[in-house]
């Protein structure tokens, strides 16, 4: 089966604060939706833009694998376990809450916005003690692994059987992987266009797969390079 999350149709707000524009794949906030509850361990995927200077003051969260991938500008980042820096387009920035931490995201610049997505996996174990670390960009041809249960190739080690993967095409360039059904996947365009079996998507677009096996082939689309994450999520 697959599952078609076009960007038109996310959430979108919060109405009231004019520092933020944030749309929601899944439900989060003041968007609700039963349908979107999140797919599998994977819970949020909000796509923020934040005016210079502004930001998310100092909040908790618990049991929690949050990444912030930045697309554009630079995020700063604080927490109560000591762990903070600024993140920056292409690093992946992993915070896992465990028992509870206090945290802080602003925009870096007073000049700049900053575009990032903000993405929360459930842990496979809960009350843990809190870890923050940051994996900074890199060039890669093909699929790159960013994030990992074992931090495999230089990913960050998350606490879950997931693997987020990422892949950055230009215009013709393409990239392969192969699906296990035994698995489920979810395919987020983050930046540009491609052509995933045949299907065209855009920024904000996104697919899910479901007991889906085979061969997914995805190809850049455009005049811009396309950045393109796949979790790869236990069943």
């Amino acid at each position: 089966m697959i599952i078609e999350r076009p960007s038109a149709n996310r959430g979108h707000g919060p109405a009231h604060v004019d520092w933020l524009d944030s749309r929601h794949t899944f439900s989060f906030g003041d968007y609700h939706d039963p349908d979107w509850m999140g797919f599998g361990v994977l819970r949020v995927i909000n796509e923020d833009r934040v005016a210079p200077g502004a930001g998310f003051p100092t909040h908790g969260h618990s049991n929690m694998e949050i990444l912030s991938y930045v697309l554009a500008g630079a995020l700063a980042h604080e927490d109560s376990t000591g762990g903070g820096g600024v993140i920056r387009p292409g690093e992946l920035q992993w915070m896992s809450a465990g028992h509870g931490v206090r945290h802080s995201e602003f925009n870096a610049s007073k000049d700049e916005p900053v575009h990032f997505l903000q993405i929360w996996l459930q842990p496979d174990r809960v009350n843990a003690a809190p870890v923050y670390a940051q994996r900074d960009a890199a060039e890669a041809v093909g699929w790159q692994l960013l994030a990992s249960p074992d931090g495999a190739e230089g990913s960050l080690a998350i606490r879950q059987d997931a693997r987020v993967i990422n892949a950055r095409l230009a215009a013709g360039e393409a990239a392969g992987r192969e699906l296990l059904p035994s698995r489920r996947y979810w395919l987020h365009v983050a930046q540009g266009a491609v052509e995933a079996n045949g299907r065209v998507l855009v920024a904000g677009d996104a697919l899910g797969y479901v007991e889906e096996g085979g061969s997914l082939r995805i190809t850049g689309q455009g005049e811009s390079r396309a950045d393109i994450l796949l979790f790869d999520l236990p069943a």
